[in-house]
């Protein structure tokens, strides 16, 4: 029997440890929920996931300028920090973090599997009943993507890239991004967003080899209300996908044609000799974070 290869996401570890454990539920009444308190070194509800066949990003806290920011340090490795939590998009809609990279990944090529390596990648993940139905949105620092691109990932149409940043222009500077993720899940998919299941943040570097260094700061979920104080602007993708499903969505007057992309293979093929090969979760189906994809 043909042996299946996982994506180089974080989509299936996600989804086993969503099946097998308790989710932290929020009642929708604060302004802002806050995932990630890095700032004050609190990892509480983060857990590492790592990859079977793949050495281990380093993932510690360190001090600038007397708060604490978590940095992830990838040799040739690859492996993320995931917490689970179960989140209304209708009440909270809105994502924000902030991040920097000391570098792109130079061999890095987000169009392809063996380019598949970010310095800094940020996944909203959405359990859709089995977990070959799962989604994600992979917020990433683009190495070859332009800002504001959408793209599937090359491993599985269950998930798309969302290139916030882009290139080296602000390596070395703190940036706060804000995003809708409930517009950007409608543009990539063509539907309504489930309820989110987790986060994770992942720097990795294992399909090109290289190092890749990614500093996180807080993740905070913003509710509706205080998402509508935001500059609408801010959260306009300006490339649409299309899906196999759904009828595309129309470009404004203003937005830039739609650019389709065709759909990729959910199942990736087997690599001819020679050819980059990438990692395989365990047969057993144990919970492995699938490689370089955050």
């Amino acid at each position: 029997m043909k042996r299946v290869s996982p994506q180089s996401t974080i989509v299936i570890a996600v989804l086993f440890m969503i099946l097998s454990c308790t989710l932290c539920r929020v009642d929708g009444s604060e302004p802002e929920l806050h995932v990630g308190k890095f700032s004050a070194g609190d990892l509480a509800g983060w857990k590492d996931q790592t990859i079977w066949n793949t050495k281990k990003t380093g993932y510690s806290f360190i001090k600038e300028n007397g708060k604490s920011v978590m940095v992830g340090k990838s040799v040739n490795a690859a492996s993320g920090l995931l917490h689970k939590v179960v989140v209304d998009p209708k009440k909270y809609p809105v994502i924000r973090w902030s991040w920097k990279i000391d570098h792109t990944v130079k061999k890095g090529n987000e169009r392809s599997k063996a380019g598949h390596d970010f310095a800094a990648r940020l996944y909203v993940v959405f359990p859709r009943g089995l977990f070959s139905q799962t989604r994600a949105i992979e917020y990433v620092w683009g190495n070859v993507m332009t800002k504001g691109e959408f793209l599937r990932s090359p491993y599985t149409n269950n998930a798309v890239m969302i290139a916030v940043n882009s290139g080296d222009e602000l390596v070395g500077k703190w940036v706060t991004n804000r995003r809708n993720y409930v517009e950007d899940y409608r543009t990539a998919f063509g539907e309504e967003p489930p309820k989110v299941g987790a986060v994770a943040i992942m720097t990795d570097s294992d399909n090109t080899g290289e190092t890749a260094v990614g500093y996180y700061g807080d993740i905070d979920f913003i509710a509706e209300a205080k998402a509508e104080e935001s500059h609408g602007g801010e959260f306009k993708p300006n490339e649409l996908l299309k899906d196999s499903h759904p009828k595309p969505q129309q470009p404004q007057p203003d937005q830039p044609p739609v650019k389709e992309l065709k759909p990729i293979d959910t199942v990736p093929k087997e690599p001819k000799p020679g050819e980059h090969k990438p990692k395989e979760r365990p047969a057993n189906g144990s919970s492995a974070l699938p490689g370089n994809g955050p």
